[in-house]
């Protein structure tokens, strides 16, 4: 069977290691407008990991989630703040395989002003173009209870699997969904 050796010198061309395919500033930003719905994540009280899938909003360099107080995360999050946010452009119609995953501090408010500029800026983001269904979303959201969380990231790690198959054999995975 020969010696086989450990040297990965030519590891970056091997496509084990994906880290040299980041996701551009303007494909990023194209996934946060598209995009609605993200991977919230934080840790319980033991310590586990936990995420759920809720829509977002990107403004002002922070990510805006919205739940009821009566949510586990709620005082998960005010205990131990550290959180991350996973977005992928599946189900938009940018392509395939560009991902994204932020850490940062999460602060939860629940302070009516900022209850009242969230609610319709996420409603004209999951509602968009319909000005009676954006309506209806504020009110089922203007609810006792409720409140925002707000993630300000401070680490970024980003992919995009067309740099990845720009040139490969394998194609493209650009689709339309």
């Amino acid at each position: 069977m020969g010696d086989q050796t450990n040297d990965h010198s030519d590891y970056t061309d091997s496509y084990e290691d994906v880290s040299k395919f980041v996701l551009s500033g303007d494909r990023e930003a194209t996934l946060l407008e598209k995009q609605t719905e993200c991977t919230f994540m934080w840790t319980t009280s033991t310590g586990d990991p936990v995420g759920v899938i809720m829509n977002f909003v990107y403004l002002d360099g922070a990510f805006w989630v919205t739940c009821t107080r009566r949510r586990k995360r709620v005082p998960a999050v005010e205990a131990r703040p550290r959180v991350s946010v996973a977005i992928s452009s599946r189900g938009t119609d940018i392509g395939v395989s560009q991902a994204v995953t932020y850490k940062g501090d999460a602060e939860v408010l629940d302070d009516r002003a900022t209850l009242d500029w969230f609610y319709p800026v996420l409603a004209a983001k999951v509602r968009p173009g319909d000005a009676t269904k954006q309506a209806a979303f504020v009110a089922h959201l203007d609810s006792p209870g409720r409140m925002v969380i707000k993630i300000t990231p401070d680490t970024r790690i980003g992919f995009d699997s067309e740099a990845m198959f720009a040139n490969s054999p394998a194609g493209s995975t650009t689709t339309t969904v």
